[in-house]
């Protein structure tokens, strides 16, 4: 039996693996999700077997969690929204967390109640406690700004130093409790600072730095379970753990890259939700146009580009794209979409609206690839993006995004930016691009402008 369980856990993590890297590419993004899924089914499947060698037959129990849990999972993902995506990633880290805890916790309990402490076991037990209290308090609070239950104005004062005050009580506290190994209270202390220390490390993080953070406690919630494997000597925990911990580890690098910026700079907050612009707004003026001028400018043109951000997301437009895309490229208007790698409010999301709205994956271009068609592109479209395309960052050394790469839709000839008002994005940071000369403004709900422009193009098309 127990050879026959190790041989289903390596076929889970083979699946893992297979399944990872087809999520690396939205072609097959959705049969790589299938097989992972396949893979963790199998896992727990076969967990199911192990209880039997110890005595212990709690399937009742074990079946009563798997149906409640299921449930919750269909109910809610079938109900969620493709703009609610980054809040319900940040639930599923928090999930995570909260396992290792729990898990942690009744561990403790059992070595504790028994007397039989072995150190490495007991070290392993309360590191999985102390990042999955972490994951799980910092989660919840990622959901709440996402969802915008949290304001990005309600920030700790010094929260740097008391960042720091709690990660070295937490250090000092687990050290001697690996000294004294005495009674639970002092357990319970560590969860409850590493609970408070995951609200604070997340609460002073600003907006536009949500996708790092996303990343930052995917690759925690990895941790924890790569730990909680250990604990129970769980291969499918271990290596799922590993997996999840690693690539959130490599995804948050890469974010880091993304906006020239340090991790600690972007722990340390002080960007997005309330930055100050560097930029003087003044008397300048913004130009608009019309439907019917922007539709004649998207007919003539050679190159079009559409720039996706976050208000797409919210105005559902990225259907609406698809059906202007397909309409200029019948009169061999070549269309492509810039995606910058921190657009939206976590990493991949504008890919996974394109996706679902049949995009082709071919269209989709990175800010490297991106940045060099721009220099053949007529019309540049920005659909709710603000930061990621903010000049601020190329010229204006006083600006929070100095030094950040952005898309450089001014090598265009002429940019159409789609928006409701003259509000500045999620960072909070005014955008010049707006005053630029090449830059005309279609004011509106983006879904709205997008179908305006799809029925007048119709008629000249």
């Amino acid at each position: 039996m127990t050879a026959l369980i190790n041989l289903v856990y390596l076929i889970s993590v083979s699946l893992f693996i297979v399944g990872l890297h087809r999520l690396s590419s939205p072609k097959t993004a959705s049969s790589g999700n299938l097989i992972a899924a396949l893979g963790m089914g199998l896992g727990v499947l076969i967990a199911l077997f192990a209880p039997i060698e110890s005595g212990n037959n709690n399937y009742l129990v074990i079946t009563g969690a798997l149906v409640f849990g299921c449930g919750i999972g269909l109910v809610v993902a079938g109900k969620v929204l493709m703009t609610k995506m980054p809040e319900m990633v940040s639930l599923f880290n928090g999930l995570g967390g909260a396992c290792a805890l729990l898990i942690s916790i009744a561990e403790l309990l059992n070595f504790h109640n028994s007397g039989n402490i072995e150190l490495a076991s007991y070290l392993t037990t309360l590191l999985a406690l102390l990042i999955g209290s972490i994951a799980f308090s910092g989660s919840l609070v990622a959901y709440g700004k996402l969802s915008g239950n949290i304001k990005d104005s309600w920030k700790l004062p010094s929260a740097n130093m008391i960042n720091m005050i709690l990660l070295l009580t937490l250090i000092a506290t687990s050290v001697y409790q690996l000294q004294v190994l005495d009674t639970m209270d002092l357990v319970y202390f560590i969860m409850i600072i590493s609970l408070v220390y995951g609200i604070t490390f997340v609460l002073n993080v600003g907006g536009a730095d949500m996708p790092v953070i996303i990343s930052i406690l995917n690759a925690l919630t990895g941790v924890s379970a790569a730990l909680a494997g250990i604990i129970y000597d769980n291969m499918i925990m271990l290596m799922g753990g590993i997996l999840v911990g690693s690539s959130g580890t490599i995804l948050t690098i890469l974010m880091c890259q993304a906006m020239n910026r340090s991790l600690l700079n972007v722990l340390a907050g002080g960007f997005g939700g309330g930055a100050s612009s560097a930029v003087q707004v003044g008397d300048q003026t913004v130009k608009e146009v019309n439907i019917m001028d922007a539709s004649i400018m998207l007919r003539y043109s050679t190159n079009v580009v559409f720039v996706p951000g976050y208000g797409m997301a919210v105005a559902q437009a990225q259907k609406i794209c698809k059906e202007l895309e397909d309409l200029l490229e019948e009169v061999e208007v070549n269309v492509r979409y810039a995606i910058h790698p921190v657009a939206g409010r976590m990493p991949g999301h504008m890919n996974v609206l394109l996706a679902e709205a049949d995009v082709d994956y071919s269209k989709l271009l990175d800010l490297e690839d991106a940045n060099k068609f721009l220099n053949d592109t007529d019309v540049t479209i920005v659909v709710g993006a603000n930061d990621v395309v903010n000049p601020s960052a190329l010229d204006d050394p006083g600006s929070p995004i100095y030094g950040m790469p952005i898309l450089e839709i001014l090598k265009g000839k002429h940019v159409i930016v789609l928006k409701r008002g003259m509000s500045s994005g999620y960072s909070g940071i005014e955008n010049p691009l707006f005053f630029h000369e090449k830059t005309s403004m279609l004011f509106g709900d983006a879904k709205k402008s997008l179908n305006s422009l799809l029925d007048e193009l119709k008629t000249i098309v």
